[in-house]
């Protein structure tokens, strides 16, 4: 199989975690020999804001509030990982990047200078309302307060639908959407239909 290049965008809650976990797992038992690196950029950023100093504290009150982090930061840190652990050998899953047209095309100079060509882009189409069911349950600490929630859902709206747009537009990139509302095995069934692997 081919080293894959997978980004999974959606809304908060639509199971991009869980969908990405299925994709390593399924991935390691075609080819337990070849690497995947797997970035979460909510998780990198939870740990961000653990530390101290200014721009940290600032990273820190934008999470508490539920607000979109800076594309600056966000390229920053996928960047640094890209830098620091990128060995050329391994898969690549993306969860939650971009969050932003402006992030998309960032990453498109990442993946064209490491000569990523024809990533997947899968979509899990989800409502809010479901969305903010999955949120509600999940239990996480960013997920308890309602106004945190709803402020993380509406940007979106503003901010990842156009990115979403922009890869359904972009022949560089294959994308596909899946209905996310659906059991997690009906969601990866669907998954793998659209990468046309098995």
């Amino acid at each position: 199989m081919n080293l894959q290049t997978v980004i999974f965008i959606g809304r908060s809650g639509a199971g991009k975690g869980m969908q990405s976990g299925k994709l390593q797992e399924f991935l390691k038992n075609k080819n337990s020999e070849t690497p995947v690196l797997y970035i979460e950029t909510g998780a990198y950023f939870r740990n961000f804001v653990k530390s101290d100093g200014h721009t940290w504290e600032r990273s820190r009150e934008v999470n508490e509030v539920g607000g979109r982090q800076p594309d600056f930061l966000a390229v920053w840190v996928w960047g640094g990982v890209f830098v620091n652990e990128l060995k050329g050998n391994e898969h690549i899953i993306f969860d939650g990047t971009p969050r932003s047209v402006g992030e998309a095309k960032m990453l498109d100079t990442a993946l064209s200078f490491y000569e990523r060509y024809s990533p997947t882009v899968v979509f899990l189409n989800v409502s809010q309302g479901w969305a903010e069911e999955r949120l509600r349950g999940r239990g996480r600490a960013d997920d308890l307060k309602p106004e945190v929630v709803a402020k993380r859902l509406a940007f979106f709206d503003k901010d990842v639908a156009p990115a979403i747009s922009y890869y359904r537009e972009n022949p560089e990139y294959n994308f596909f959407e899946v209905n996310g509302e659906q059991t997690p095995d009906e969601v990866f069934r669907d998954v793998l239909q659209g990468f046309n692997i098995e």
